[in-house]
């Protein structure tokens, strides 16, 4: 995945490349309907205050996203921590609580070299793996791990939309997930599975 987001953010930076999309013209549709959920739903979105103004990118696009699927915002608690490596510890607590049918992390891990943020990475995904596993709770990541960004406008407008594709992507997954869940658990309880 490094080696794809390097290779985006090179083409962002050439100048020959545009960067506007040209869509087909298309008439107006309603948006997809999306199944209903058999039982009400919360989230904990557990987001990284580090890179902040590139990170609320995915909480903003998730939000939007998440209501299209039948969740309302209402429905989602948000909290923030200081860095990506405190996301686990927040994320087992909120399960524990047994509040919440889903968990999502946010964050950006950069700096430091290629191993200790690789490191910082692995270490969080692993450890929300680990939450999921032991709580029932499934635990979605958004917490990405580029190989450089600079503080360039460039880069920084690169990652922004890249969050915003991600909030989307999580949302999405979330959501089919929850959908997943509720027929899994349906179907145990009637003895199908």
């Amino acid at each position: 995945m490094n080696q794809i987001m390097n290779q985006m953010l090179q083409e962002a930076e050439r100048p020959e490349v545009s960067q506007t999309s040209h869509a087909p013209d298309t008439p107006d549709r309603p948006p997809p309907a999306h199944p209903r959920f058999a039982k009400p739903q919360r989230i904990a979105f557990v987001q990284s205050s580090w890179h902040r103004e590139v990170v609320e990118q995915c909480r903003i696009a998730f939000l939007g996203e998440i209501e299209a699927r039948g969740i309302a915002r209402a429905q989602v608690d948000l909290f923030a921590v200081p860095g990506s490596f405190e996301i686990p510890l927040h994320a087992q607590l909120l399960a524990k609580t047994r509040r919440y049918t889903a968990i999502v992390a946010a964050g950006l891990v950069v700096d430091g070299g290629i191993y200790r943020h690789e490191f910082v990475a692995d270490t969080v995904i692993k450890a929300l793996m680990d939450v999921q596993l032991r709580t029932e709770v499934p635990v979605f990541s958004a917490v990405l791990t580029p190989q450089q960004v600079h503080e360039s406008v460039v880069h920084l407008d690169f990652f922004r939309r890249h969050f915003a594709i991600k909030g989307i992507e999580v949302a999405e997954a979330c959501a089919n997930t929850l959908h997943s869940l509720e027929r899994l658990r349906g179907q145990v309880a009637a003895g199908i599975v």
